[in-house]
This record gives C-alpha cells, sequence and structure tokens, in this order.
C-alpha cells in the first residue's frame, strides 16, 4: 500500500510518497522562507498564494521521486487541519481532486497526528506512548493510544514555545526563524546567567505551559541593551532563554511521565516532535529526563520534526490500513483538536 501525502497548512509546501513498510519513497518541500523573513513571521495571504503556485509542481517532482505514476498510488492523504486555512483549503481541494478524478481513498489528516504518529514511520514505535508536540504554534503532551485515539494531559494557556524562539530572535535581530538562530548563538554564550528570566508553570501540578511572560521578560532585557545588541549580548540572551525553555519542558514532562506511567503502566517510551524537537540542546536535557524515569526516548530525524509531507503520508497509511477514510464533503478545519474532549485552555483557543 502507497500513499500520497500533501502538506500546506504554514509556509511549507510539500508532498511525499510513502509505502506501508515505512519506506519514504519521496520527500519534497519547498520552503517559503524567503518569502515571509522580511516579515519576521508567516503572512497568511502570501503562504496560500505561494502554495497555490507551488503546490502542483512539489507534487510532480515527488511522484518523478518516487518512480511512479498516480497509477502506483493507492490513496490520498492531506493535512485537513489546524492551520492557516488558505494554506489549508489549497491542499485539502488538490487532494480531493486527485482522489476524485482517480477513484482513490480520500484521507483528511489532523496536523497534529501527523507529527504524532512520525516515531511510528521511523522507529515503529508501539502504542501507548507519551508524546511532547512543541513547535512553533503548538504545545502538548499527550497519552497516544492508538491512531485516533489521544488524551490531553497539558496544553499552552497562551503561546508556544516555538513562537517564543521566534519573537525573541526577531527582537535580538537574529532574523526569522528564529528557533535555529537561538540555538546557534546560545553555543556562544559566556555568561547567560546575567540575565535572570522566569520559569512560567515551573512546579505546577498540571502539565499545562505558558510561554507569554517569558517573552515579556526578555523583551525588557532587550530594551536595556545597546541597539543593536553585541554579538555578546545576543550570545547569553540565546541561552538563558534555551535553559528557561528547557527548564518548564523537562519539568512539565516530569509530571506527564507520572501520570501516563499510573494510567498507561505497559507504555515505556516518550516521545518528542515538532519544530522545536530539532533543538539538539533540548533533545539532549529530554533524553535524561525520559532516563530518569525509565522511559525510552524517541524524537524524529531533523528533517521530519517540522512541517513535511512524509508524516500526512504516513498518517494516512496508518488510517487507511484500518479502513478510516475521509468522504469527499471534508471541510477545512482551522481549529482541529486531538483530544476533542479536552477542556479548552483560556486564551489558547487558536492553538488547539
Amino acid at each position: 500500500m502507497i500513499v500520497l501525502g500533501l502538506e500546506t497548512s504554514c509556509d511549507e509546501t510539500a508532498a511525499a510518497v510513502v509505502h506501508h513498510d515505512r519506506t519514504i519513497l519521496a520527500n519534497v518541500v519547498h520552503s517559503q522562507l524567503d518569502n515571509h523573513r522580511p516579515y519576521g513571521g508567516v503572512v497568511p495571504e502570501i503562504a496560500a498564494r505561494a502554495h497555490l503556485s507551488h503546490l502542483d509542481t512539489v507534487i510532480r517532482h515527488a511522484l518523478a521521486d518516487s518512480g511512479l505514476g498516480l497509477d502506483g498510488i493507492d490513496g490520498v492523504a492531506v493535512t485537513g487541519g489546524p492551520g492557516l486555512i488558505g494554506g489549508v483549503i489549497v491542499g485539502v481541494m488538490t487532494a480531493k481532486a486527485i482522489a476524485a478524478a482517480r477513484g482513490l481513498p480520500f484521507i483528511a489528516i489532523n496536523h497534529l497526528e501527523g507529527h504524532a504518529l512520525t516515531a511510528r514511520l521511523t522507529d515503529a514505535v508501539p502504542f501507548p506512548f507519551l508524546l511532547l508536540l512543541v513547535s512553533g504554534g503548538h504545545c502538548q503532551l499527550l497519552a497516544v493510544q492508538a491512531v485516533g485515539q489521544y488524551t490531553r494531559y497539558g496544553t499552552t494557556i497562551d503561546d508556544a514555545a516555538g513562537e517564543a524562539f521566534d519573537k525573541a530572535g526577531k527582537m535580538l535581530g537574529l532574523g526569522y526563524p528564529g528557533g535555529p538562530a537561538i540555538e546557534s548563538m546560545a553555543a556562544q554564550a559566556t555568561d547567560p546567567a546575567r540575565y535572570a528570566l522566569p520559569r512560567p508553570m515551573l512546579g505546577r501540578p498540571n502539565c499545562d505551559f505558558s510561554f507569554s511572560g517569558l517573552k515579556t521578560a526578555v523583551r525588557r532585557h532587550v530594551a536595556t541593551l545597546s541597539a543593536p545588541p553585541s554579538p555578546a549580548d545576543q550570545a547569553d540572551m540565546a541561552q538563558a532563554l534555551q535553559d528557561a525553555i528547557g527548564d518548564v519542558l523537562v519539568d512539565r514532562c516530569r509530571q506527564a511521565l507520572k501520570r501516563f506511567s499510573d494510567e498507561h503502566p505497559d507504555g515505556r517510551t516518550l516521545v518528542v516532535a515538532g519544530g522545536v524537537a530539532a533543538n539538539r540542546t533540548l533533545r539532549r536535557r529530554l533524553q535524561a529526563v525520559a532516563a530518569d524515569s525509565g522511559f525510552c526516548f524517541t524524537a524524529p530525524p531533523l528533517p521530519l520534526c517540522t512541517d513535511n509531507a512524509a508524516m500526512i503520508a504516513w498518517a494516512g497509511l496508518e488510517r487507511l490500513q484500518r479502513g478510516l477514510t475521509t468522504p469527499l464533503d471534508f471541510a477545512p478545519r482551522p481549529r482541529w483538536p486531538l483530544d476533542p474532549m479536552a477542556p479548552l485552555a483560556i486564551g489558547a483557543g487558536v492553538k488547539a
């Protein structure tokens, strides 16, 4: 069984072809970073127009790389949400057109489920497992029991960790995206302790996150620096921010690991996915906290941490193998929680 996957939820136009034996036959990503870098962040209208301009070409390249035509495809999977609705519509309508024209199954995938199941594509991680999903738009801890079965332990009550990285990078003059730039500058730090940054939610009994106050603290410190900040200032602040975010993620994961162990004694894997999972320092810290709790640790290869279509194709395969397809009247969703029973976090409705 082979599935074509499409991803257009934010600023990556992507198509991939994946075999049910976990072979990625093709994985093509057209980055829009140059389109959005002048604005310091993703502009939804620009993103949607870029998806519309490039998606057909990206699909053709993926099919060519795989050595297959559409005759060799058994289904079409696409991100149906959550995400920037203009881009999601472009992907969904394209996938529907291919499915209808070729008589193929259509599978709308929750973007978060794509991230959640990536560890099963790369490492065959068995159910159940604990997932830390951490990116520019999402920060959640979930128990992953099976395909389509998720229990949310905690989420951000305001901003996500990746957003804190991006906004701090912009404030420090490091450009967009901020996450990779912060990680690179942090490696050059000599005195990060001179910046006292808060650790929001640290020690709280639940598993929720908050990063809005941390962003504000960075802004106040940056306001005291010379303009533009010196490389030494940038490096020390980058390390201070990375340390603060790491402390919060480790603390929240410890809380979730305790709960997960009680509820799922047969599950012993912590999976970290999403764009922030590409940060090597944070990976090492999370691997250590998993080991302390007697858990294995899994994170996707760096190219599969950020948005890509291979994860969407794999999630489509997981669903198609279970007979879970989507009717063609599916409506794209700007919001789509993995756990529909979880309460909406105050101030975080758009992150669900």
